[in-house]
């Protein structure tokens, strides 16, 4: 029981509730001012699709102004309204004021947020409404409480293709771009039209839609929902009339992914239509795995962990009562002990970096295989200065950053091998990587970044427009990138995405759009969560606690446990269950990735 910190106060409505509904009033007659700003707050926590009902607090002239997509503001405790020194007679003014938790912008996409909201209301006595008070200048976009929020948005990814420069092995890979919609207002066509509307800002230059730029639903579409067969047909407009079946098939795929979240109405086909209302393609959720697979890692068939000999060994990944075994190949063996290692996502070779964290090796997981020279060296002086856990992305490249004080820097190795190229991070000069977890797609990064004395997770979008596998440096820890012709990575707007814990300890992706983190909040203990990659926090996001969380891993399939190295061990928490320890001796556990 902790005897400090952490202690808050509950608000009844802090957690959605799915049975409740929020149905807007209009304005009485004869309100005052103060009514007429309550009720308009009021409403916008309603399920009105339009907003219809918070128009009639608005002026004729302010209505048909307002624009209530362009943004969202969410705040911690709702917006407090504190009326102003009244103006000319007629006119009334209040301020509503709080504390800043995100925005949603006019692309549905969140961002964290902070500091104090302060925006004026000015109201009107309007003679159209026979001399009511009505709002003549409302605020921005639509003002809410955390708690309405939670209650009225729903996380959703969107789904695109790689488009990172090259291909890489095997087939396409899917990025998850994730938003919010209204849960109670049609959503599934609120997604498929966010879903046209092509990719968030942040997202764009690095992934792919196969729909037409600019590509809508055919004119005069109102709802979609599934048939009585659960096939959900979308028309499209007359551009997308001469698209051929192999491109068809892949906007078809981008569909069943992104509404895979609407599960309850049981989407299991999805057939776009020409604009005459004819069948342009069809595909069923089955199929679109074998187009780009939803979960690009696949289902790996181990975990993995060092044991007591800095071993590599492996359990098989549903197994409950298996002995760990020793990888097969030269990382399973005392050849080379080791002090942390990753699994490339084919499983078919791993990454280790030696004891004194000088060294990064890279063998086959084949039991013929042989462990050469290490393919980058370090010139830290101590152990913990040394390189960090390696990660590997689904084009089969390896990374990894050396945390030198004097030279801190972040490489990547093509396909494991050959010289390492220099990793650019504009904006973060100054600060030193201590973790790395690429995403299975290849174009975001996780990193756990440490600037004066602090530890905060963020995400980068990996930048290859000129990178071409080509040497750009040598491997003794020197690589430079920048000369002509060389290859060149950057992370460029990396962004914090857990901004509520002041220390992150540890980190590991877990699915398109989620990370499962280690951390504290300020004058808390620590937690583990789940976090999404746009910084916002799930409502059930909060796991079990366990005591001394060094390292932990997740796979981005949901249905395998996490695995985390604590103070009783190695320990594994599957899906609905408590913490179990595999091992009272070991570290570093990791799934493929």
């Amino acid at each position: 029981m902790p005897d400090h910190g952490d202690l808050r106060g509950v608000e009844a409505s802090q957690l959605p509730e799915s049975q409740v509904r929020v149905f807007a009033m209009p304005p009485r007659d004869n309100a005052e001012p103060a009514e007429i700003v309550q009720g308009f707050l009021e409403s916008l926590t309603s399920d009105d699709p339009q907003f219809e009902m918070a128009r009639k607090y608005l002026t004729k002239e302010a209505s048909e102004e307002w624009r209530p997509e362009t943004a969202t503001s969410v705040l911690a405790d709702g917006p407090h309204t504190t009326p102003e020194r009244p103006g000319n007679k007629g006119t009334q003014v209040y301020t509503l004021t709080g504390t800043r938790v995100a925005t949603i912008d006019a692309q549905q996409a969140y961002r964290p947020a902070d500091g104090t909201y302060s925006q004026p209301v000015h109201l009107t006595k309007d003679s159209a409404s026979g001399n009511q008070w009505r709002i003549d200048r409302p605020p921005r976009g639509v003002v809410l409480g955390e708690s309405d929020f939670l209650r009225i948005y729903r996380p959703v990814n969107k789904y695109y293709f790689a488009d990172d420069g090259s291909p890489g092995p095997g087939q396409e890979r899917v990025v998850a771009d994730p938003v919010y919609v209204r849960q109670r207002v049609d959503p599934v066509t609120q997604t498929v039209r966010l879903l046209l509307d092509g990719p968030t800002q942040w997202l764009a230059p690095v992934v792919r839609s196969e729909f037409p730029s600019r590509m809508r639903l055919k004119s005069g579409t109102k709802s979609l929902a599934p048939d009585s067969h659960n096939t959900l047909k979308v028309p499209l407009e007359p551009a997308a009339n001469g698209v051929g079946q192999p491109q068809c098939t892949k906007m078809a795929a981008q569909l069943i992914f992104t509404l895979q979240d609407w599960a309850a109405n049981g989407i299991e086909e999805v057939e776009i239509q020409r604009s005459d209302g004819s069948p342009l393609c069809r595909l069923t959720a089955d199929r679109a795995e074998t187009v780009a697979p939803h979960r690009t890692a696949g289902r790996p068939d181990y975990q993995y962990f060092l044991d007591v000999k800095k071993r590599l060994v492996r359990l098989p990944g549903v197994s409950t009562s298996a002995d760990p075994e020793p990888v097969p190949g030269p990382l399973g063996t005392e050849q080379e002990p080791l002090s942390t290692a990753a699994v490339s996502r084919d499983e078919e070779r791993a990454a280790g970096v030696s004891l004194d964290g000088r060294e990064l090796y890279v063998g086959a997981l084949a039991a013929a295989a042989s462990l050469g020279e290490p393919v980058l060296r370090s010139r830290a002086k101590a152990e913990k200065d040394g390189f960090t856990t390696p990660s590997w992305d689904g084009r089969g490249d390896l990374w990894v950053a050396d945390k030198d004080p004097r030279n801190p820097r972040l490489y990547l190795l093509h396909q494991g091998a050959g010289a390492p190229v220099t990793v650019r991070i504009p904006g973060m000069e100054g600060s030193r990587i201590e973790a790395v977890r690429v995403a299975a797609d290849g174009v975001r990064i996780a990193l756990l970044v440490e600037q004066n004395g602090q530890r905060t997770l963020r995400i980068g979008r990996v930048d290859r427009d000129r990178y071409d596998g080509a040497a750009a440096g040598r491997g003794d820890g020197s690589a430079g990138g920048g000369e002509p012709g060389a290859a060149e990575v950057a992370v460029l707007e990396p962004r914090a995405v857990a901004p509520q814990l002041e220390e992150v300890t540890a980190m590991s992706w877990a699915g398109g759009s989620r990370l499962v983190v280690v951390g504290r909040e300020s004058g808390g203990v620590q937690q583990i969560r789940y976090v999404h990659t746009d910084g916002s926090t799930p409502a059930s996001g909060a796991l079990p606690g366990l005591t001394g969380v060094q390292e932990i891993a997740a796979s981005d399939d949901d249905r395998l446990p996490l695995l985390a190295h604590s103070d009783d061990g190695i320990v594994r928490l599957p899906p609905g269950e408590p913490w179990r320890t595999v091992l009272k001796t070991g570290s570093s556990p990791v799934y493929p990735g």
